[in-house]
């Protein structure tokens, strides 16, 4: 399996606090993985680091990796160059643009080979929504609708890799469903996507395999079957397990 995003050993400190420590995640073509853990368990300083977006007196050490090539010494936009998107969580569209306005936005990198392909039509096939909300501004959408909006603006840079910073924020569940069910689908359709999540229940649905992370060090790993039966998973995110073995 050709492995897309690596990280080896990667540490993030603030003024000589270690936020994540010693961090080796991988993301591998065809996958959907999922990074979850609580408020403040380091999820958005690690995807920040991996994106080269650490802000501020952050410090960050160790080997990222994107097919195969260190970019650790590279810089946000340059990674981007590369490949490698981040749709952080909250604000990522403009408000008093219209939809089609928002993804017109976007220049594709001039040097595409090798890499996911996507234009506004692919957009609008995997969010038939936005399609039927072209003509509104952001303002006037629904916090999935941004939602969508946000990960199809990231789609148009044709990325390598995706990583989303907790898209179901703020979210119904219905909704929450929906949005991942559509990510699912590009992942299908070839594209690997490292998403972070506190709502465990919702990616285990999704994912392939799931990382979980716990004052900023990854403490569990493994499929989404044998992660959904870890006891640290089942007591701090989804309950306790029924007689007849099936979840809340």
């Amino acid at each position: 399996m050709i492995q897309v995003l690596q990280s080896e050993n990667l540490c993030v400190r603030y003024a000589g606090n270690m936020a994540v420590s010693d961090v080796s995640i991988n993301v591998a073509a065809g996958q959907m993985v999922g990074l979850v853990g609580a408020n403040g368990a380091g999820k958005t300083s690690l995807v920040n680091a991996l994106a080269g977006w650490s802000r501020g007196m952050a410090s960050v050490t160790g080997v990222v990796r994107l097919r195969g090539q260190g970019i650790e010494g590279l810089a946000a936009h340059e990674r981007v160059a590369r490949g490698l998107t981040l749709v952080p969580e909250g604000k990522n569209i403009f408000v008093e643009l219209t939809v089609d306005e928002n993804l017109a936005l976007v220049r594709p990198p001039a040097d595409t080979a090798g890499r996911h392909s996507f234009a506004v039509a692919d957009v609008f096939e995997f969010f038939p929504r936005l399609a039927e909300r072209r003509t509104h501004k952001g303002a006037a959408l629904s916090g999935g609708e941004r939602q969508m909006l946000a990960v199809g603006r990231a789609l148009l840079v044709c990325p390598r890799v995706l990583i989303l910073d907790e898209p179901s924020a703020g979210l119904a569940p219905r909704l929450i469903a929906d949005l991942l069910s559509r990510i699912r689908l590009l992942v299908d359709r070839g594209l690997p996507v490292l998403l972070v999540e506190q709502n465990v229940k919702a990616a285990l649905k999704v994912v392939d395999h799931l990382y979980l992370l716990e004052r900023g060090r990854i403490v569990g790993q493994g499929s989404a079957a044998v992660m959904a039966a870890d006891h640290r998973i089942i007591e701090a995110y989804l309950g306790s397990i029924a007689a007849d073995g099936t979840q809340p």
